[in-house]
């Protein structure tokens, strides 16, 4: 009875050993993330997050920063960080952080066969969405036929009335980098110049800032990422309708090199603790499912050309010529941009 005992316990135990560990290892695989470093601050976000955990239990841990900020902490971090991916809402921020060795190769056939090859700096990063750089106008004082072009904005008539973000923001960057690439830099430099001479005040704040002021009679002419315009479309506030009662825009040189288009992309850092959870979270973000939640919900362009989707104010914009130059030429031109600006006084 002894004996039968003590190999009753013997079993007990083993049994029990057996139950603990596969809870343990069930808890492990549970308990899987991806650390996201984003600059990108949408509500939205966090709804696309939630469905990739429910898809592939990965919770996602996000640390959310301005894009200087996030460069800074993975440089600060080294080999230590603890972060998987970055995200970054532009082709200068992104050619940035590749230059600075903090991108490993993605080793992906999803992502290659998802995005086309304009959206993708080799096997380093990757667009995820897309915007136009576009002109928007006081409607009672200019018309659509004054703004075809970004060369338009060199015009002598406006004279004290174009306004813009600094030039060292990123979004102008990338445009200045793009028409260095289509005008040749000569060109580039007398256009900027003449832009300058037009400036209705120092630049200053943001997008929808420059819509405003645009709508207050401060300013008669300006530049906008798309999706800022089509947010104030869809807005339901009366001051935001009154903007857009105020205001036209023009998706320029429809008759030569197409409107300038920039991304919002990402890539998996060198030191990813979970770089096959990058991998499958990135390839996530390339699915139909959240590129459908990026066009809908936040008013970006989904990579995926061919999808349809259902927001009836970014569809307005309606089809347009799109510049083909390469994202990842635009972001290597930032630098010369940079120069450029600084040379005619472009603050």
């Amino acid at each position: 009875m002894i004996t039968q005992s003590k190999n009753l316990a013997i079993i007990n135990c083993v049994i029990l050993f057996t139950l603990l560990s596969c809870s343990v290892n069930m808890s492990a695989k549970s308990d899987e993330v991806v650390n996201v470093y984003t600059s990108r601050h949408y509500d939205i976000d966090g709804l696309i997050y939630k469905n990739f955990t429910e898809e592939t239990g990965i919770r996602v841990k996000e640390v959310s920063s301005k894009d200087q900020a996030l460069l800074e902490r993975l440089k600060n971090e080294g080999s230590n960080s603890p972060a998987d991916i970055l995200i970054l809402a532009d082709a200068a921020r992104l050619y940035k952080a590749q230059s600075s060795g903090f991108f490993q190769t993605l080793n992906s056939v999803k992502l290659k066969i998802a995005i086309p090859d304009q959206f993708r700096s080799g096997d380093s990063w990757v667009g995820l969405t897309t915007r136009a750089r576009i002109i928007v106008f006081n409607k009672e004082r200019f018309s659509i036929d004054d703004v075809k072009t970004y060369e338009d904005l060199a015009d002598k008539k406006f004279k004290n009335q174009f306004c813009s973000r600094t030039s060292s923001h990123p979004y102008m960057l990338s445009l200045i980098s793009s028409l260095i690439t289509n005008l040749g830099e000569k060109e580039a430099k007398a256009w900027a110049k003449k832009v300058v001479s037009n400036q209705a005040r120092k630049p200053k704040g943001g997008d929808t800032d420059q819509m405003r002021a645009i709508a207050s009679g401060e300013c008669g002419v300006a530049l906008t990422n798309s999706y800022y315009l089509v947010r104030l479309m869809r807005s339901k506030s009366p001051k935001d309708q009154r903007v857009i009662n105020a205001i036209g825009y023009s998706m320029p040189n429809q008759l030569s090199f197409g409107t300038h288009i920039n991304v919002t992309g990402g890539g998996i850092l060198k030191n990813a603790p979970n770089p096959d959870n990058a991998r499958r979270f990135l390839e996530y973000l390339a699915s139909r499912n959240a590129q459908k939640i990026f066009a809908e919900r936040n008013n970006e362009w989904p990579i995926l050309e061919d999808l349809p989707i259902k927001n009836t104010a970014l569809s307005s914009l309606g089809e347009f010529k799109r510049d083909r130059l390469s994202i990842e030429l635009i972001g290597k031109n930032q630098f010369k941009a940079q120069s450029l600006a600084d040379s005619v006084n472009w603050r």
